[in-house]
């Protein structure tokens, strides 16, 4: 039998080194946080869609998906979900009567209001164990990393000028 040459150590200490690994972790920490801050009354995906159909009111819901990164399915899966909740109330859209429309309710625009203190509780805990400056670095790569590899994504994060529009993002074309 062949003996390999990659000692134990090195497989382990190279774990603590993938970025991957350690942003799956980070992933875990935040959502740890969203819970302890927010509660469990709303998810964090929950809240990034709440919080896009505030921004953009009518919006449908494929491009509601595209505004948050997260693939069509879900974002209808979800939007059921809330709607089912009273949160969100789902129309048929004026513009094209396949797509629906997406609005808060009154219920869905207090839950907002009284979830996003919890938010900001989450991104202070997450960031104060950094200096300001390395707050601001450390933000900075994170949209840049995000940004870089935006298409690699299965829902890749669409602007609003081309989420907007029907078809395929310039980059696919």
């Amino acid at each position: 039998m062949k003996k390999t040459t990659t000692s134990r150590q090195s497989v382990s200490a190279d774990l603590y080194d993938q970025p991957g690994h350690l942003m799956r972790r980070a992933h875990q920490i935040t959502v740890s946080l969203f819970q302890e801050e927010v509660g469990e009354v709303v998810s964090p995906k929950e809240f990034a869609i709440l919080r896009m159909i505030h921004e953009t009111p009518d919006v449908d819901q494929v491009r509601l998906a595209r505004l948050i990164g997260i693939d069509t399915s879900s974002a209808a899966l979800t939007a059921a979900k809330l709607e089912k909740r009273g949160l969100i109330a789902r129309t048929v859209s004026t513009v094209d009567r396949r797509l629906l429309s997406l609005r808060l309710t009154p219920e869905g625009e207090q839950l907002l209001d009284d979830t996003v203190s919890g938010v900001y509780r989450m991104r202070e805990k997450l960031l104060s164990p950094l200096t300001e400056s390395e707050q601001k670095v450390f933000m900075r790569l994170l949209r840049k990393f995000v940004h870089l590899h935006n298409d690699e994504s299965r829902a890749p994060l669409w602007t609003q000028v081309d989420a907007a529009k029907p078809g395929k993002r310039k980059s696919e074309t």
